[in-house]
C-alpha cells in the first residue's frame, strides 16, 4: 500500500533504527571453581574484524566545502565551526555498505520481538507515559511502550554515534547524498540554535537519535518539550520521548479508541488474490467468511473504516486484518513485520490474547534467492518492477500472478523452495 503525503512527511523517523533485542532477565549464577594457571600459555591472534572501507580525506574535505556552497547560507560561519577538524567514519561506509544475507521469515522477526519478557518490561513502566500524552494525542500507552521497547529497549540501547560525523560520512559516501545532506543540515541546525549540544547529539551510525529513534528532520518538526524545561530532550526525558513519539503518529492521522488490528480466520475456499489488495470495510470481509480469531466483531468505528487483509508469512501462518492505524504504526517503519511486532506487543501490555494461528517455521532466504525469484518472474513475464533482493508489494503482486496462472494458492508468499522452483523454471525456458 501507498502511504498518503501527510505519512511520507515523517517516514524518516526511524528509517535506519535497528531491530533491538530484548535484554535478558538477569540470572545468578554460581561461582566457577578456581583453575590453575596455565604455564607458559601460547599466544593466541587476536579475532579478524572486518576491513574498514578506505576513505579519502582530501575528497571529504573537497564535498564538505562543496555542502556549505550549497547549504550554508547565511549560517555558513556556523557549519563550518561544527564541521572543522572532522573526519569520515570508515565503520558508517562500511554499515551502510552491508547488506543482510538472509531475510528473516515475518514469524522470526515477530517472535524474537514479542516475548513474555518485553511484555512484562512494558508493563512495568507503564507510569511512565504521561496521561496527559496518551489524552492530548490520542495514542494509546501500551502503543507508545512497544515503540518505546522495539526502538531503544525503552532507552537502553540509543547508539553513541556522532550524528554530525555520521551523516556527514553518509553525504560524502555519496550513495544516499541528498537525503543525508538534509539531515545533516537538520542536525547543525540542533546545534547552532542552542537545541543540543553537539557533544550529547548522539544516536545510530545512520544518525537516528534518542529513545525513539527520530531523525534530525522530524525531531525538529515533531518533537515534544513535555516537561516544560525549554528543551526537548528525547535521550533523557522518557516524557519527551514518549510525546514526541506520540506527536508523530497523532499527525500521521492516528485514530482514537481505535485498533491496529485483529488477527483473523479465513474460510475454506478463500480468495487469497484479494490480499494485500484494495482496502474495504468490514461488512465486505464479513460476507466472505472472513471472522475474528479472537470472536465478536469490529467496533462500530473500526467496521466502518477500510481494512486489508494482510498474510505475513502466506497461506499458512497468521491472517491480519489490517486497520488505519496498522498503517500509521509504519509511519515509524514501512514495513509489515515492524508494524505487527508493535501491535502485538501492544496487545500483549493491554492484556488481549496472543495468536491463534502460530507462525510456520521457514528456512530462511538467501539475497541471490530473492534476487534470483525476481529475475524470473520478470523473465516469465510478471514484471516485479525492479530487482532489489527485497520482497515488497510488488514482487508479491507478480508471484501471485503467477500463482493463479499456474494453478497455485495465491498468497504471494515467498518462500525458499519456491524461490528455487522459479529460477529453476526461468533458466529451462
Amino acid at each position: 500500500m501507498r502511504l498518503t503525503s501527510k505519512l511520507l512527511l515523517v517516514l524518516t523517523v526511524a528509517a535506519c533504527a535497528p531491530m533491538v533485542e530484548t535484554p535478558p532477565m538477569p540470572v545468578t549464577l554460581p561461582p566457577e571453581p578456581a583453575q590453575p594457571r596455565p604455564v607458559s600459555p601460547t599466544p593466541q591472534p587476536e579475532p579478524q574484524r572486518p576491513a574498514e572501507p578506505a576513505v579519502d580525506q582530501a575528497g571529504f574535505d573537497g564535498w564538505k566545502q562543496g555542502f556549505l556552497g550549497r547549504h550554508g547560507g547565511a549560517r555558513r560561519a556556523e557549519y563550518e565551526r561544527e564541521l572543522a577538524g572532522l573526519t569520515p567514519d570508515p565503520s558508517v561506509v562500511r554499515l551502510d555498505r552491508n547488506q543482510p544475507e538472509f531475510s528473516r521469515p515475518a514469524g522470526a522477526y515477530v517472535q524474537n520481538a514479542v516475548t513474555p519478557a518485553r511484555i512484562a518490561q512494558a508493563k512495568q513502566r507503564a507510569d511512565r507515559v504521561p496521561w496527559d500524552v496518551v489524552q492530548r494525542f490520542g495514542v494509546p500507552t501500551e502503543i507508545l511502550l512497544a515503540i518505546w521497547a522495539q526502538e531503544s529497549a525503552f532507552g537502553a540501547v540509543q547508539g553513541d554515534y556522532d550524528v554530525i560525523r555520521s551523516l556527514a560520512t553518509l553525504a560524502y559516501d555519496g550513495r544516499r547524498r541528498d537525503w543525508a545532506e538534509a539531515q545533516l543540515k537538520d542536525a547543525l541546525d540542533i546545534v547552532v540554535d542552542g537545541r543540543r549540544a553537539r557533544s550529547g547529539l548522539k544516536g545510530s551510525w545512520a544518525g537516528a537519535m534518542g529513545q525513539t529513534q527520530f531523525m534530525p528532520d522530524n525531531f525538529l518538526r515533531l518533537g515534544v518539550d513535555q516537561t516544560g524545561d525549554g528543551l526537548v530532550d528525547i535521550w533523557g526525558s522518557d516524557a519527551d520521548a514518549l510525546a514526541s513519539a506520540a506527536n508523530l503518529l497523532a499527525r500521521a492521522g492516528w485514530k482514537r479508541g481505535q485498533s491496529w488490528g485483529y488477527e483473523v480466520i479465513l474460510p475454506p475456499g478463500f480468495d487469497y488474490a484479494l490480499a494485500e489488495g484494495d482496502r474495504r470495510p468490514w461488512s465486505f470481509w464479513e460476507a466472505r467468511g472472513v471472522r475474528l480469531a479472537g470472536g465478536g466483531r469490529p467496533s462500530d468505528a473500526e467496521a466502518a473504516e477500510t481494512g486489508a487483509i494482510l498474510l505475513p508469512q502466506g497461506a499458512r501462518g497468521p491472517a491480519f486484518l489490517a486497520l488505519p492505524n496498522h498503517y500509521v504504526i509504519r509511519a515509524y517503519n514501512n514495513s509489515v513485520s515492524y508494524a505487527l511486532a508493535i501491535g502485538l506487543t501492544a496487545d500483549g501490555v493491554a492484556g488481549r490474547p496472543g495468536l491463534v494461528t502460530p507462525w510456520p517455521e521457514e528456512a530462511p532466504i538467501s539475497r541471490d534467492q530473492r534476487v534470483g525469484a525476481q529475475r524470473a518472474l520478470t523473465a516469465l513475464g510478471y514484471d516485479t518492477q525492479g530487482v532489489d533482493g527485497v520482497i515488497g508489494a510488488n514482487t508479491r503482486a507478480a508471484l501471485r500472478r503467477w500463482q493463479v496462472a499456474n494453478g497455485r494458492l495465491p498468497d504471494g508468499h515467498l518462500t525458499a523452495a519456491l524461490a528455487d522452483e522459479l529460477i529453476a523454471v526461468a533458466q529451462g525456458r
